[in-house]
């Protein structure tokens, strides 16, 4: 295939720099995500994933560069955040439900608010997403009444809702219990089997390795290296990348 027959990012970051203070966290990131693939970054804590996620969907704004989302330019001061933030579905690792929501009422707020959602469409939406994730019995459960892994799936379920072009995750099983990180992972799996365009944050590299299309290792703010699972976590090019995957294995987690 040509290049002018590839298709068109969905996400694309050129040359984007951010700084906190004197602190230089992102520095001139390039980043492409194609259609119904999985970005893994990866990296060690501080390595600028996070900021570079919250930057994508516009949650810190950035002090150098552009990003695109289908070739618009949404860092664009005239583009309103607000109608992009429309376009991308986030997951945090603190689940971030309203504690004094049902889990139904959770789900529906940003498509009936937001998005102008009729409520009977968006609860049946909800409904069905819930049946999908093991959850249709808790639709009118509030979040103190989940477990850790089920309130995770209700944020993704919250996330899945609006039908967005791109899903971000960002280190969704890092608070929870070992053995609920299984399920969680199992539904990232299944939506990238369906097609889901997705950015993933993980320190799950076993799981990076299984599903990931693309893997990029952040180092002080810094892509260091991209490429396939094979390329990255098999024959790694660069030192630094190397040291870091030996510390994994050294320690189990890979």
């Amino acid at each position: 295939m040509s290049t002018t027959d590839a298709p068109q990012a969905v996400l694309r970051l050129e040359s984007v720099r951010k700084t906190f203070g004197t602190s230089v966290v992102l520095r001139d990131v390039d980043l492409e995500v194609a259609p119904h693939t999985v970005t893994a970054l990866i990296g060690s804590s501080g390595s600028g994933k996070s900021t570079l996620l919250r930057c994508a969907n516009l949650l810190e704004e950035i002090d150098d560069g552009a990003v695109f989302l289908d070739g618009e330019e949404i860092t664009d001061p005239r583009v309103d955040p607000d109608t992009v933030r429309r376009r991308i579905g986030v997951v945090f690792q603190a689940y971030n439900l309203f504690p004094h929501m049902t889990v139904l009422e959770n789900i529906t707020l940003a498509p009936r608010r937001v998005h102008g959602v009729p409520r009977d469409e968006a609860e049946d939406r909800a409904r069905e997403l819930l049946e999908r994730l093991g959850l249709g019995d808790r639709a009118g459960a509030y979040p103190d009444r989940l477990s850790g892994g089920q309130q995770q799936r209700v944020a993704i379920a919250r996330a899945l809702a609006v039908r967005p072009r791109l899903l971000l995750l960002d280190e969704i099983t890092a608070a929870l219990d070992p053995e609920l990180v299984g399920e969680v992972l199992g539904l990232v799996r299944e939506l990238k089997e369906e097609g889901m365009t997705m950015v993933l944050a993980t320190h799950e590299m076993g799981f990076a390795r299984d599903v990931a299309d693309q893997v990029c290792f952040l180092d002080g703010g810094v892509v260091l290296e991209r490429g396939t699972p094979a390329e990255v976590f098999g024959a790694p090019r660069q030192e630094r990348t190397r040291r870091f995957l030996s510390r994994l294995v050294e320690a189990g987690r890979l």
